[in-house]
């Protein structure tokens, strides 16, 4: 049921999408022609009767309310609420094709890890496989409307082959009213350990390396089943409906031509059929039509997942690489390229025109003069920076007390009086006693190096980064 138009498009050319113009199944003619047609119709309808049925008071009211709900129309923001609506829609749309579970990573597994050319290693690999198949064809099912009409009961399943009939009773037996897609994957995972313990799987990674594809293929048909199950907002889908259809209600009215007798605004000309308005209704009403047919892409449109055909391709492609090529290794011999030391493969006449050269890096293709890519001594290029190794010069002794207590003088004039004039030369410093308030404190003082007898202050000890200018 999918459209595939990739090879017309695959170069780009002059007019290379209006080609896809003339295509009818799946396009938005066939979506939109009965939408577009009444449209049409009814606005036909209004304007003869405005036209040849009405009398002139009753034209003029009319023409009254033409003009309001031209007016109007603008203030129902279509593109805004419909715009993000599509958005939201494609990006489920794409998830949902995402999560629609393929046996081959779980096929690949099973074949290189359950091992026996025997019946009984034939009939593990086969019967596991299944179990996949199973699972993946009971979401389907669940979910798609042409599976379902093609499976519509567990008998069609058992007929098909997918289910024997000691399966159906066990499936059937299960007193759970949910979905129960996940059984066949319980018993794969049973009947995966069965193989370990009989050695059919050699060790316990490649057990593990079963159970992690297993998982994944289960959280595949986990997530498809929520997509179903979740839908987007219905207030959302109705607001979007709502502002769609009531622009273009509006529009039926608003957007008819006037007498231009009457003079009005913008009504100048009567061309009867309003043709950037149908152009405006296909747009955004197409616009919708196209969620429309993305919100759910499991039922029979044309642009739908072909379900069937998936079912189909997993189930025979699971089967072939368990049991017709388990083992089945061709010969091992030489390739032609077998002393060659850069092989290439050859270009066909039609392909050798598209050879390029090898893409090494956008730098490469820098041009640099002879004289810029030489080396230049280290030395000059220290001084030509200014890089200096050696570290900044130490203050005096001293330095950061003096700075410190001028500080601290300038804090108490400010703080006593605002601004004043400058103090007078501070007086020698007296040494600090512990418990005077006016004082730093002992501590304090030999902190900053007022230390009795003269001694050395610990901070001429101190190596400071930035200096200690730069931190006053």
């Amino acid at each position: 049921m999918t459209v595939t138009y990739t090879s017309r498009v695959a170069t780009a050319r002059f007019g290379g999408f209006s080609q896809l113009l003339l295509l009818w199944r799946g396009s938005i003619y066939k979506l939109l022609y009965r939408e577009l047609l009444l449209f049409l119709t009814a606005y036909l309808g209004l304007s003869l009767a405005y036209r040849f049925l009405l009398s002139e008071a009753q034209k003029r009211l009319f023409e009254k309310l033409v003009l309001y709900c031209d007016k109007s129309a603008n203030l129902i923001p279509v593109s805004f609420v419909l715009g993000f609506y599509v958005a939201l829609v494609l990006e489920r749309w794409w998830g949902q094709f995402r999560s629609v579970p393929a046996p081959d990573g779980l096929m690949v597994a099973v074949a290189g890890n359950v091992h026996g050319a025997d019946a009984r290693g034939r009939i593990l690999r086969r019967t596991l496989m299944r179990y996949g198949s199973l699972a993946a064809l009971l979401v389907l099912r669940a979910v798609s409307t042409a599976v379902y009409k093609r499976f519509p009961t567990t008998d069609h399943l058992v007929e098909a082959g997918f289910l024997t009939r000691e399966e159906r009773r066990r499936l059937e037996g299960l007193r759970s009213p949910y979905n129960k897609f996940w059984v066949p994957c319980a018993w794969f995972g049973a009947l995966a350990g069965q193989a370990r313990r009989e050695g059919r799987v050699r060790d316990d990674c490649a057990l593990k390396l079963l159970m992690e594809e297993l998982n994944r293929f289960r959280s595949h048909c986990s997530l498809l089943f929520h997509y179903d199950w979740i839908s987007v907002p219905l207030v959302y889908t109705q607001v979007v409906t709502i502002a769609v259809y009531t622009f273009f209600v509006t529009c039926l009215i608003g957007r008819q031509f006037l007498d231009p007798a009457q003079g009005y605004a913008g009504h100048e000309l009567d061309l009867g059929v309003p043709v950037f308005t149908l152009l405006q209704f296909f747009f955004y009403v197409g616009w919708l039509k196209v969620a429309e047919q993305l919100i759910n892409p499991f039922g029979e449109d044309d642009d739908d997942f072909e379900t069937n055909t998936l079912i189909d391709r997993n189930f025979q492609v699971s089967m072939l690489a368990v049991d017709e090529l388990y083992g089945e290794v061709p010969a091992l011999e030489r390739d032609r390229y077998w002393d060659a030391v850069s092989p290439r493969a050859p270009y066909t006449a039609a392909a050798a025109p598209l050879r390029q050269p090898a893409f090494r890096g956008s730098a490469f293709d820098v041009a640099l003069a002879k004289e810029d890519m030489e080396f230049q001594p280290l030395e000059d290029i220290g001084e030509t920076l200014g890089d200096t190794l050696e570290p900044p010069p130490r203050p005096p002794p001293g330095t950061f007390t003096r700075r410190f207590s001028l500080l601290r003088r300038k804090n108490s004039a400010g703080s006593e009086g605002g601004v004043g004039p400058e103090p007078p030369p501070a007086a020698p410093p007296v040494p600090a006693t512990p418990g005077d308030g006016d004082s730093l404190g002992g501590d304090t003082a030999v902190l900053l190096g007022d230390t009795p007898g003269g001694g050395s202050a610990p901070h001429d000890r101190w190596l400071l980064h930035p200096s200690v200018d730069d931190m006053v």
